[in-house]
């Protein structure tokens, strides 16, 4: 029995040894990749990429060893390369050596990016090539490449007297901005991109013409999901009681928490402290818009799918014109309504002086996407509807006189809910609320 024990040990032995030791260099064998191309989203020049990765597949019979692996442009272009655990060294000329992929194994490689500035306004091709040198001389490489583009940096900016921002390159804001009361900040033909926790606390003026505002991830959270698809990106811009006059010309504000919040403030009805026009407020984690006993006068601006509310109306003056709210969010069953308008807030009454709607489209996933509130019958609560698309139960009570020419939708309706715009992609949440031809809100909403 010993020696049936001895001399299977010694098999053993050996079959491991032969194992270990099943490597060839022939010059005949390949490595497989799972990309050829390890393409990267566009990034930030001196600003770290996530990381991405692709496999080393060997599908021989045999194990290959590799003599190095390295980049052909070694440190110039700012790929950083980690092969199975073994960063790629730039004191060794940004390679790595001595590795081994066994047979019918795999190994992951990790890369990531810092590019250097490139002196251009519009983004610029980073490339190299991923050198694989196997032990038989033979080379083979992953090509990798991304687009760097130059970037203002801003952090915990405080505005000072009047300040105007424009800038041809994008604006990276971190810790956010401040304006103070008495002053006033112009965004203007700007595109901002804020870091996660960063946004606008205006207790002053503020003034935004032809900007975009959004997240600063370029990356994808998957393949087919861009970051810039994804809500909660951002703070959003909040206004405070002090703060009297914002006005927002052809600006889109897109993936933040709440995107637009206007705190209770001194009623002046000669004084509209918020003007909105040809706007987009559009994939935001909390509301559209939360204006709170304030005087607002918006056209032709768009408001879709949020968390909570695209719209909320609490108490104030709210003249609302050719605009479209639709409530498509896509990341909770537990969405809020497209448009609702109350005359409270908590404990604190808080009169509807005016809601005028004219010439809107009020649809989304719900039979119902329109919501009015009263709690204090002796509190103002007054509103009216005219010419336009909503998505609620036809009104028959005496408040019915509120509502002139009013086309009420419901969801049995030939044409009804998503199917009036051109594009509602729920799966790789890409939206155009851009009306379709067969559309029966035309005439209406922001694109009519």
């Amino acid at each position: 029995m010993k020696r049936i024990f001895y001399f299977l040990s010694i098999v053993v032995a050996l079959v491991a040894c032969s194992d270990d030791d099943n490597f060839s260099s022939a010059s005949g064998l390949r490595l497989t990749f799972s990309t050829d191309t390890l393409k990267m989203d566009t990034v930030f020049s001196k600003t770290p990429s996530a990381t991405y990765t692709f496999w080393v597949h060997n599908d021989n019979d045999d194990g290959i060893r590799l003599q190095s692996v390295r980049l052909a442009k070694k440190n110039q272009t700012g790929f950083r390369v980690n092969v199975d655990g073994s960063y790629l060294d730039n004191a060794f000329g940004s390679q790595v050596s001595d590795l081994e992929v066994r047979r019918g194994d795999s190994i992951l490689v990790f890369v990531e990016l810092t590019s250097t500035e490139t002196a251009q306004t519009e983004p610029k091709l980073v490339e190299d090539d991923l050198i694989f040198q196997l032990e038989s001389g033979v080379e083979q490489k992953v090509n990798l490449r991304a687009w760097s583009w130059d970037a203002v940096k801003m952090y915990d900016v405080v505005i000072e007297g009047e300040q105007t921002i424009e800038s041809t390159t994008p604006i990276i804001i971190y810790g956010g901005i401040t304006v103070p009361e008495g002053r006033r900040l112009n965004l203007v033909n700007s595109t901002l991109y804020f870091h996660d926790g960063a946004g606008i606390e205006c207790y002053g003026d503020l003034i935004i013409q032809n900007c975009v505002l959004r997240g600063d991830r370029l990356d994808r959270m998957f393949d087919y999901l861009p970051y810039d698809r994804v809500s909660g990106q951002w703070k959003g811009i909040h206004l405070y009681e002090s703060s009297m006059t914002c006005r927002l010309s052809n600006t889109e504000i897109r993936n933040a928490e709440n995107a637009l919040v206007l705190d209770s403030a001194a009623i002046d009805e000669e004084n509209v402290r918020l003007g909105m026009g040809n706007c987009i407020v559009h994939n935001a984690e909390g509301y559209g818009l939360k204006a709170v006993n304030s005087n607002i006068y918006v056209a032709n601006c768009q408001f879709t799918n949020t968390l909570n509310d695209c719209v909320l109306i609490v108490g104030g003056i709210a003249d609302i014109n050719y605009c479209t709210m639709a409530q498509f969010y896509p990341f909770s069953a537990e969405r809020g309504a497209a448009l609702r308008f109350v005359n409270y807030e908590g404990d604190n009454d808080i009169p509807l002086r005016k809601l005028r709607c004219e010439g809107i489209i009020l649809t989304g996933y719900e039979s119902d996407v329109l919501m009015g509130a009263v709690r204090d019958t002796i509190a103002a609560f007054e509103y009216q509807f005219v010419n336009s698309l909503l998505r609620t139960p036809k009104v028959d009570t005496a408040d019915s006189v509120r509502f002139v020419n009013v086309r009420w939708e419901t969801p049995k309706d030939s044409i009804q809910g998503k199917q009036h715009f051109k594009v509602i992609d729920e799966e790789n949440l890409y939206y155009d609320f851009h009306l379709d031809s067969l559309s029966t809100a035309q005439g209406l909403g922001c694109y009519r």
